[in-house]
C-alpha cells in the first residue's frame, strides 16, 4: 500500500503439492452459536494490564480490540469489511477527504490488494495514512493545551 514491508504483495506461491489454503466463509456469531460480542469499554476494562494505562496505551487497545471483533478467525478482514470499518470506527478522520488524491492513492491501494484481505499490521497502516491526510488532524494540532 505504501511501499513499506508490510504492504509489499505477498510472493507465497502455491502449488499442487502446496494449494492455497481454502478461504473461509464468516459466519454470523449468533449463526454460529457464539454469543454477542462484549462491548469495546468491557474488553478494554478486563485487560489488567492496562488498569493504569496510558491514554496512548489504552487507545492503541482500543483499535486492537476493534480491529479483532471485526477480523475472521485467521485475523484478517476482507477489503470490504475494511471499508465498512473505516467508515463506521473512523469516519471522522476520513469525511469529506474524499476527493483528495492522497485518499484515492490509498483507496486504490486497498482495491488492489492482491490477497483481498489485509491484517492487523496493513490496517494500522491505513489508520495511519488517513490520520496524515485528513483535515481533521489540523484541527487536532491547532487544539490549545492547559497545563
Amino acid at each position: 500500500m505504501c511501499g513499506c514491508r508490510a504492504s509489499v504483495p505477498s510472493t507465497k506461491q502455491y502449488s499442487v503439492n502446496n494449494p492455497a489454503p481454502a478461504p473461509t466463509k464468516k459466519i454470523p456469531l449468533a449463526a454460529a452459536g457464539m454469543p454477542k460480542r462484549i462491548p469495546i469499554a468491557k474488553q478494554l476494562a478486563s485487560i489488567k494490564a492496562l488498569g493504569k494505562g496510558s491514554d496512548l496505551e489504552k487507545a492503541f487497545a482500543t483499535v486492537a480490540l476493534v480491529y479483532n471483533n471485526s477480523a475472521d478467525p485467521e485475523g484478517k478482514l476482507s477489503k470490504g469489511e475494511t471499508k465498512s470499518l473505516l467508515q463506521s470506527q473512523f469516519g471522522s478522520f476520513i469525511q469529506g477527504q474524499e476527493n483528495k488524491p492522497k485518499y484515492q492513492e490509498i483507496i486504490s491501494a486497498l482495491d488492489e490488494e492482491p490477497e483481498n484481505k489485509i491484517d492487523f499490521e496493513d490496517f494500522m497502516i491505513l489508520l495511519v495514512s488517513f490520520t496524515l491526510m485528513s483535515d481533521l488532524l489540523q484541527q487536532i494540532r491547532n487544539v490549545k493545551t492547559t497545563k
